[in-house]
């Protein structure tokens, strides 16, 4: 055997065990390898992590109209609906400090820029309280509870709650090193599969947080419980 052919055996064999790792690698593509490149020798990993959380801010914004011939009397209407919603939202245990009411808006459909049948009422007026409140558990019982309103003939032009989670620095660290973490378990479960040892990192990313509603039929904005997630692009050597 020459000499060539003798330094050529141990890197075909070398070269075979990657590959085959390559082959069996594909079982774990889901738990996180993205690529293996044999000339250089590394492996490329990508690492999830995700967890629960809860909203900890909720805004509430109700938007009440009403409509008629005489601006004071549908003026006096909005008044009391305004009074009517205000009674409603200190019976549901809101201080005063997070209910903020909006300006009055006043349309006149006679006016010349508006486009509007006959029978249209001369003036739609409208008015909007908006809630805005760490106690995101007191907004989602107010919400199922404002048919009380509607019952007081409060015409409500109802929106979900907008439920916020704005603690995600205190998660981020956490997250990232479990992110981290089960990047180095996918890297190490391909390189026992091609039957060699793993190294130090060549290159790591952090891909950006996300955070999703609970559950995926629902929407994030109006979720109350989210999930957070981030996933870590990692590459290490092989040695």
């Amino acid at each position: 055997m020459s000499f060539l052919e003798k330094s050529w055996a141990p890197a075909a064999i070398f070269g075979g065990l990657i590959a085959v790792g390559l082959l069996g690698a594909g079982a774990f593509i889901g738990n996180g390898v993205v690529n293996a490149q044999v000339g250089d020798r590394q492996v490329t990993v990508r690492g999830l992590a995700e967890r629960g959380v809860t909203a900890d801010l909720a805004i509430l914004s109700l938007r009440f109209t009403g409509a008629g011939e005489e601006l004071t009397e549908t003026q006096a209407k909005i008044d009391g609906d305004l009074a009517r919603v205000r009674a409603f939202l200190k019976s549901q245990g809101y201080p005063d400090d997070v209910v903020t009411i909006g300006r009055l808006e006043v349309t006149d459909t006679k006016a010349r820029e508006y486009v509007s049948s006959e029978n249209a009422p001369h003036y739609i007026l409208a008015q909007t309280v908006t809630v805005r409140t760490n106690d995101v558990r007191r907004v989602a019982q107010t919400e199922r509870a404002l048919n009380d309103l509607v019952r007081e003939g409060v015409v409500l032009d109802f929106t979900a709650p907008t439920y916020v989670f704005t603690k995600l620095n205190e998660v981020r660290p956490a997250m990232i090193a479990e992110a981290t973490a089960s990047a180095r378990t996918g890297a190490e479960q391909f390189a026992m599969d091609a039957q060699t040892s793993l190294g130090g990192i060549s290159q790591a990313t952090q891909g950006s947080f996300e955070i999703l509603a609970r559950e995926d039929v629902d929407s994030e904005s109006t979720s109350l419980d989210k999930r957070v997630r981030v996933v870590a692009t990692v590459s290490y050597r092989l040695k």
